[in-house]
């Protein structure tokens, strides 16, 4: 900053010192060549007062001194036969008439009979003179004109100005750089901040943020690091939680087959028995330990941007279809609620993961024959997916804490269901909901048991008004695709209700 200001305030004065003073050198290069062409001018066309020619150069001279008035910081002379004779009649600044080794420069024999120009030093500085010969017809003698340009004079009032701007640019460099040195520090402070910041962090301690305050262009700076710290601390979190999630939960099964593989061979009881037992224990507990695995994978993908691929799903196909999967997961009394026509776009395979997850979750806490149902509605811009049953329910304790990981809560319905979950189902279907904007969770069902219900924003290819309710060839097609599917009991009612 303190360079571009003192570059910028010193282009003026270089350009008076340096530029003025190459013009004012030319401007008297051309007052002298005026001055002598004036000279000849005069000599050829000027008589003496009885109409004769001049036969004495320096009447001549004397003639052309007393019309001719120098200018400022111009003065006249002639010099005859080597000596001043007459000066002009303005006084100069300094008279160098008077002075001899002036006077023995510009009465040079070497110019004898030319024009001669050149440079003069003396106590006002540098002169410009130009000598100019003056030869009549019947006068032997050396006449000269000098004419003498008192250049440093006439820069006096260009220094003047230079010198009152180099005084004023420098205070004004001083108090730039002083208001620089201030503005510069407290828009850097946000800069050294973020650097302090950055370095101060480390992978034990995400959670320093900056203190953000304006709205200018380092704020901004400071709102995107905020933001990143957040993603950072995110990834760190998750990273740490799914690493304690792994080995906790599968040190437990790999303890179980490590300890019956060694009471194997102690050659105790039959052998084909105990085979038998273990083979069966090692692979469940194998299998138990692949479901972890990859329910974990599944949680720790749902936090990257690819993990949904989003198309066009109609709502109504997607409950039918899950709902015939389902069936297989129990001998249940499964059933479609309500269903909204409404074609939106989602990620229906994770959407069906999801669904799938909660009607496992539903057979854990039901017995044979009791109702699970499915549904979809679309209403004031929200997707509503739910999957319905007649079991306990979920008390307002638990409702919030099923959804993390590996919690279990409630009682099983069936002891043959016992230690089959291992609660990491609920948590994949909020990472699902999450992932589509929306959120997952649990509600008294109005007739017994509970409900749980995944809300997403409803995003649409066409105009909303696209999704008619249920008419009568709306609701013929869908009960056509529902016996092509195979439900067990169709219960298709309008969208837009419960």
């Amino acid at each position: 900053m303190m360079l571009l200001v003192g570059a910028a305030l010193a282009a003026p004065i270089v350009g008076i010192t340096v530029v003025w003073q190459a013009q004012l050198d030319d401007q008297v290069e051309a007052r002298l060549a005026w001055e002598a062409n004036r000279l000849r001018t005069f000599a050829q066309t000027r008589v003496q007062p009885d109409g004769r020619p001049y036969t004495d150069g320096a009447a001549l001279l004397k003639e052309f001194l007393r019309e001719n008035i120098p200018n400022r910081d111009e003065t006249f002379f002639s010099i005859v036969d080597g000596r001043a004779d007459l000066r002009s009649a303005a006084e100069p600044p300094i008279r160098l008439d008077r002075d001899p080794v002036a006077v023995a420069v510009l009465a040079s024999e070497k110019w004898r009979g030319e024009t001669a120009v050149g440079w003069l030093d003396s106590s006002v500085g540098k002169v410009r003179y130009g000598v100019v010969p003056v030869q009549v017809a019947g006068d032997p003698r050396d006449v000269r004109l000098v004419v003498l340009e008192f250049r440093d004079r006439q820069l006096r009032e260009e220094r003047q100005v230079a010198r009152m701007l180099l005084a004023t640019g420098f205070g004004a460099l001083v108090c730039a750089g002083l208001a620089s040195w201030l503005v510069a520090g407290r828009i850097l402070a946000p800069v050294r901040l973020v650097r302090q910041t950055a370095a101060a962090i480390g992978e034990s301690d995400l959670t320093r943020r900056l203190d953000v305050r304006g709205d200018d262009d380092v704020a901004a700076l400071a709102h995107t690091f905020n933001h990143m710290l957040d993603r950072l601390e995110r990834a760190f979190t998750t990273q740490r939680r799914f690493l304690d999630e792994v080995g906790h939960e599968l040190r437990t099964p790999i303890t179980v087959v490590r300890g019956h593989l060694e009471l194997m061979g102690n050659g105790s009881g039959d052998w084909a028995v105990e085979w038998d037992v273990t083979r069966a224990l090692v692979v469940d507990e194998l299998d138990r330990m692949s479901r972890i695995v990859d329910d974990l994978l599944l949680l720790a993908r749902a936090e990257r941007p690819d993990f949904l691929t989003v198309g066009e799903t109609n709502l109504t196909d997607l409950i039918v279809d899950v709902v015939a999967k389902a069936r297989a997961l129990g001998n249940r009394h499964w059933r479609v609620a309500a269903v909204s026509e409404a074609t939106v776009l989602v990620d229906g395979q994770r959407l069906t993961q999801g669904l799938i997850q909660l009607a496992a979750n539903a057979v854990r806490h039901t017995l044979d024959g009791d109702l699970v149902e499915m549904g979809s509605a679309v209403r004031d811009g929200r997707i509503l997916l739910w999957v319905r049953d007649s079991g306990p329910g979920v008390g307002p304790v638990d409702r919030e804490r099923i959804f993390g990981r590996f919690v279990q809560a409630g009682r099983v319905a069936s002891p043959a269901q016992a230690g089959t979950g291992i609660g990491l189902g609920l948590a994949i279907v909020r990472e699902i909901a999450q992932a589509h904007g929306g959120t997952a969770w649990v509600e008294d069902a109005e007739t017994g048991g509970a409900r749980f219900v995944l809300d997403l924003p409803a995003h649409f290819s066409w105009q909303k008004g696209h999704h008619a309710t249920d008419t009568d060839s709306g609701g013929r097609s869908r009960n056509r695709l529902l016996r092509r599917k195979g439900a067990p009991e169709q219960r298709v009612r309008d969208g837009s209700r419960r």
